[in-house]
């Protein structure tokens, strides 16, 4: 008898206890989709999504303080972009320094740690700017308090490695956001990243246009420049009616002859920025004898005779802004161009952005940023190209600096990058990067010449043509 209850008694323990294992599944709470997930985040709302395979893609509005030292003063919405491969890979913090896109894309960081990727849209681009615009507001550790306030948002989420990646304006930007934060990134890979310490002090430009490339291409593209400065008059009747038949002004920059200048002095400077040695092959040979039109064609192709007009000017404003204000603008000389031909030489951000928003150089701001990299970067990547005009003021590293590295990739332009490096920094800058994201694989750990990008190659998502802008912008 007694056995008999004993074992009565053990099954109904048994039942009871299935019954409550299975009753603890059945109650279990299913994955939250990672739009909920985002969404979720205060002051998160969603733009739209867009389809990728392998991935989702998500462009959204986050509520961000238009005063992060009074958050209580007004606010605006930020648009940013999620690149959402999963919550258990590591993140790639991106901004170009300008407008976001909304198109898929993902940045060589991505590409080599396989993983996510937030894109920021820069404070004041419109969309993302407060209204009425408090210009006083745009300066770089507001820019990085916004980064700040993003990453601490979306850290619960994707709580793996975070890096932060940036290209010209953008690789600027990821290294303030460095300078201010430096405990939110595991690492930073910054490319072609210009470091004007001292705005009044600009001989490197003119050291670097004397020596880049070949003596054949510098003389080709000089006498262009200058030939199409001897033609002032009858190019700018062309320019005139070019005007005039696309509705273009020049209020801003303040005249038509301001505009065509500025317009012919970044020639040389922006055939190196976005062009190659190999394409000199394009450039007139014989300027003094070439037509108009082939003067014309060829500034207007590498220049673009749209880009001091007023409609041309006003998407940069915000960059003009801060160029006049803390990022300082580069100054150089043309010594095959008589003086008689340069009215106004390099003009200064100040002739960019209308008058009714006032502006003043804060000098301190980039010697603060340049010292503080110097003797504190770690585990900081900088990448320059050989043939950039930008890269001759680089960044440099000090003896504070750890586990940090600049990097030159050989003959590339403003859109130099790891792959573009020689055999052996290509693979230490993508050893480096694996680590810092947290997923160098066991081999790449003990062998750093083996390593290698964890995602292929995929010619439409991935960016690595340099992104082109029109006059003299990084």
């Amino acid at each position: 008898m007694r056995k008999a209850l004993r074992w009565l008694l053990a099954l109904v323990v048994l039942i009871g206890t299935v019954s409550t294992a299975g009753a603890a599944t059945a109650a279990e709470p299913k994955a939250v989709d990672i739009k909920d997930r985002l969404l979720s985040i205060p002051g998160m709302s969603l733009i739209e999504e867009k389809p990728y395979t392998g991935y989702r893609f998500f462009v959204l509005n986050y509520t961000q303080p238009v005063d992060h030292r009074h958050p209580s003063k007004g606010t605006f919405q930020q648009r940013i972009t999620v690149l959402h491969k999963d919550t258990d890979r590591p993140t790639v913090f991106y901004t170009g320094g300008y407008n976001v896109s909304t198109t898929p894309s993902r940045r060589e960081p991505t590409q080599i740690v396989d993983g996510n990727q937030i894109s920021m849209e820069y404070r004041y681009f419109t969309p993302s700017r407060p209204a009425p615009a408090d210009w006083s507001k745009l300066d770089i550790w507001q820019a990085a308090s916004d980064q700040h306030r993003i990453f601490q948002a979306l850290k619960p989420v994707y709580s793996e490695n975070w890096i932060s990646t940036g290209g010209s304006k953008g690789g600027m930007t990821a290294t303030y956001y460095e300078r201010f934060y430096p405990r939110d990134m595991d690492g930073v890979v910054a490319y072609v990243a210009p470091n004007d310490v001292v705005n009044k002090e600009d001989s490197a430009y003119d050291r670097f246009f004397a020596r880049v490339g070949t003596e054949e291409c510098r003389d080709k593209l000089n006498g262009v420049q200058r030939e199409a400065l001897v033609r002032r008059a009858p190019l700018e009747k062309k320019y005139a009616a070019y005007a005039a038949d696309n509705g273009y002004t020049f209020d801003t920059i303040g005249s038509l002859d301001r505009a065509y200048e500025a317009v012919v002095l970044d020639y040389v400077w922006g055939f190196w920025q976005y062009s190659t040695l190999a394409d000199c092959a394009d450039i007139p040979a014989d300027a003094e004898n070439a037509t108009d039109e082939a003067i014309w064609d060829s500034v207007d192709t590498i220049s673009g005779f749209s880009a001091y007009t007023d409609q041309g000017l006003e998407t940069y404003t915000p960059y003009y802004y801060q160029a006049g204000t803390q990022l300082g603008a580069p100054t150089i000389h043309f010594p095959h161009i008589e003086k008689k031909y340069v009215r106004y030489g390099y003009q200064p951000p100040r002739n960019f952005v209308p008058r009714s928003i006032p502006m003043k150089f804060e000098p301190s701001a980039m010697r603060d940023v340049d010292t503080w990299v110097r003797h504190n970067a770690h585990q900081m990547l900088f990448v320059y190209g050989q043939n950039d005009p930008w890269g001759a003021e680089p960044f440099r590293l000090g003896h504070g600096a750890r586990d940090s590295y600049v990097f030159t990739a050989p003959g590339m332009n403003h859109g130099a990058n790891v792959a573009g490096l020689v055999a052996d920094q290509k693979a230490e800058a993508t050893a480096r990067i694996l680590d810092w994201a947290g997923v160098a694989p066991a081999e790449v750990q003990d062998d750093p010449t083996a390593a290698r990008p964890l995602a292929a190659f995929d010619a439409k998502l991935d960016k690595r043509d340099v992104e082109r802008e029109t006059a003299l912008r990084p």
